[in-house]
């Protein structure tokens, strides 16, 4: 091993821990108790270090969400696959995307909610932006019906998200959700 491997390995291994820290930090108290010193503290280097991995907290908020994203396109791929048909497909990775929000809600919201450096929906866009809205795209592509797959994957997603975003902020009451969510499936896999 070179000496240059083992500090690009220690440097994979602090931003690692940046990040880590970062996720817990925001799962127990949000996001606003984030910040660079805070960060520092917990995961004891000077804020020197932090910034010489990332530029600041946005640049540590991407860093989770790209994380994020990376976990959410495995869940909803495991749940497409898993699943016996198209209709049960859809149904599966729609559950796994909900679950994902309530299960992770500070990073759900570093993915959606708060400021980050991605170039969502465009080509550019990390691999994993790409894997999670592909899960969407293969879901609902025998329901694409001469529409463009990727328009009703974005339909669908978004669909999803507000969901999620109305019922976590209470403006729709959670007793409703799965009868939501059935009637929301029943409309869009409904033949033209």
């Amino acid at each position: 091993m070179s000496i240059q491997s083992r500090k690009e390995r220690e440097r994979a291994h602090r931003e690692q821990l940046i990040v880590t820290a970062a996720r817990e930090l925001a799962e127990a108290e949000g996001w606003e108790a984030v910040t660079t010193r805070r960060l520092a503290e917990q995961v004891e280097y000077s804020q020197p270090v932090l910034y010489s991995h990332f530029k600041g907290k946005d640049a540590i908020v991407t860093a989770v969400a790209l994380e994020g994203i990376t976990e959410m396109a495995a869940d909803l791929r495991a749940a497409r696959l898993a699943a016996s048909g198209p209709e049960a497909a859809v149904a599966a990775l729609a559950a796994a995307y909900v679950t994902f929000a309530e299960e992770r809600p500070a990073l759900y919201d570093a993915m959606f909610s708060q400021r980050v450096d991605l170039p969502f929906a465009t080509p550019e866009a990390p691999p994993a932006l790409h894997a999670a809205f592909g899960e969407f795209a293969e879901a609902v592509r025998p329901y694409a019906h001469g529409d463009e797959p990727a328009l009703l994957a974005e339909t669908l997603w978004a669909a999803l998200h507000g969901l999620v975003t109305l019922m976590r902020g209470g403006r729709i009451p959670r007793e409703f959700h799965e009868h939501r969510l059935a009637l929301l499936l029943a409309r869009f896999m409904a033949s033209p």
